[in-house]
């Protein structure tokens, strides 16, 4: 059984961490296939999407590598609309990498370790002990995750001009981890400058994006502070990917997709490995422009349309169904029907 204290579940075996890490990797690149396939952000929107979900992979599989046979610390799996790792797990991560000196320091040597599994696997004829393994994942946790991969609380991603035939002049993205949901977010900005040199102007943008658009908010909000306070960018549009929940065992929130998978578990309808994911995608488009201030230091201000979402779940054909008889009242909200994503097969 996983324990669930409060709003996370601890991963304490061998297992449980085979089981969750398979389905996050699973899941995720499953996700970011689809999206591309039905053409739901851009081509551009895409990649950069990619790149985000491939820190995030990295990052969960430093976590599968650092937690695997450790007895005295487990990783901590967010059961509220999400299904991802709290996000401290992250703060640990790049906490630890931090220090990777002084702990190498403090282990023992690859090759002492080597000469020790041989002696006690072809000499002795025993199994190599918990303790042994537990060393050797931390060598290579320390040796090869590297910090400037690890998915951090904000990500800036850089400007860049805007796809050929975009009625604006450049695009900027980044990604944060919303500390309220423990899931990941992805956003992008389409915005003309007014000035010559973007990029020297770069350091102010990026500034103000990690101090008032790192977090879940009202999109509009989200917009008019950066409106506000960058007066030589005229934001146009703002695009947001809210990846997640990922229905799935893990999960102990009061969605209803997730407690129809989860009661068709418990009911033996649909295996134990049975996933479904949501996506959210909200849109802002600048509708016209206005000018407010003193006579001498107008600042352009843009007026917004009202925010647009769409919702998409991706699921196994058989969840897709299963999902139909017991929620159709959302099923038939979705801006596409279910996507057909592959089945996840965990050996038993």
């Amino acid at each position: 059984m996983i324990v669930t204290p409060l709003d996370s579940a601890i991963l304490d075996s061998k297992d449980q961490y085979v089981f969750y890490h398979k389905m996050i990797d699973f899941t995720l690149k499953e996700l970011i296939v689809a999206v591309q396939q039905k053409h739901i952000l851009s081509q551009q929107e895409v990649l950069l999407f990619k790149q985000y979900s491939d820190l995030l992979l990295y990052s969960i599989e430093a976590m599968r590598v650092k937690y695997m046979y450790d007895d005295e610390e487990n990783m901590k799996v967010d059961l509220t609309d999400s299904s991802f790792p709290n996000y401290l797990e992250f703060r640990y991560l790049f906490n630890d990498l931090e220090l990777r000196k002084e702990y190498l320091g403090k282990l023992t040597s690859t090759e002492e370790l080597k000469d020790e599994f041989l002696d006690t696997l072809m000499r002795k004829k025993e199994p190599i002990s918990k303790r042994k393994l537990f060393q050797a994942a931390s060598i290579v946790y320390y040796t090869s995750a590297k910090k400037e991969f690890i998915f951090n609380r904000f990500v800036q991603g850089k400007i860049i001009p805007a796809p050929e035939g975009a009625e604006e002049e450049y695009l900027v993205s980044w990604s944060f981890y919303d500390v309220s949901h423990n899931r990941p977010y992805i956003c992008y900005m389409y915005f003309n400058y007014d000035g010559k040199d973007v990029q020297g102007y770069k350091d102010e943008i990026y500034s103000v994006l990690k101090n008032v658009a790192d977090r879940d908010m009202n999109l509009d909000t989200m917009a008019y502070a950066i409106d506000k306070r960058l007066p030589k960018v005229f934001p146009k549009r703002i695009r947001r990917a809210d990846l997640g929940p990922i229905h799935n065992v893990f999960a102990k929130d009061e969605n209803k997709v997730t407690h129809a998978i989860l009661q068709s578990i418990a009911h033996k309808e649909v295996p134990l490995e049975s996933y479904a994911i949501s996506l959210k995608v909200d849109e802002l488009k600048s509708s016209s422009e206005f000018k407010e201030g003193s006579f001498f230091s107008k600042q352009t201000f843009q007026r917004w349309d009202a925010v647009y979402r769409e919702r998409y779940i991706f699921a196994p054909h058989r969840i897709i169904q299963m999902l139909y008889n017991k929620t159709p009242e959302i099923m038939n909200k979705l801006a596409l029907s279910p996507i057909q994503v592959s089945e996840l097969e965990i050996k038993k």
